[in-house]
């Protein structure tokens, strides 16, 4: 959990926060109304927030295990989806009584 502050009172004890985050291992949120503003977090938690947004915008250095076993499904439009589903993939139209 973060340790939320004002701005105003975060402008007084920048030192003390930063003392917070680097030897506590505290996250510090900053607010301004109420609502988050920015975040002091170590310098270690930045690397691995980074790290993370590295992995997010690079798709292709991942191996996708699942593609390949797409491979040994049947064709679209074979009546596979007819057998599968049974009845329940036909139409059918209004009760008439």
């Amino acid at each position: 959990m973060a340790y939320e502050i004002p701005v105003t009172q975060a402008r007084a004890e920048l030192a003390e926060l930063i003392n917070r985050v680097v030897y506590g291992g505290e996250r510090v949120v900053v607010t301004r109304h109420g609502k988050p503003l920015v975040a002091l977090v170590s310098a270690a938690d930045l690397e691995r927030l980074e790290a993370l947004a590295e992995a997010a915008e690079a798709p292709e250095e991942r191996t996708v295990s699942t593609v390949t076993s797409i491979g040994s499904a049947p064709p679209a439009g074979t009546g596979s989806e007819h057998r599968r589903f049974g009845i329940a993939a036909e139409h059918r139209g209004p009760n008439v009584t």
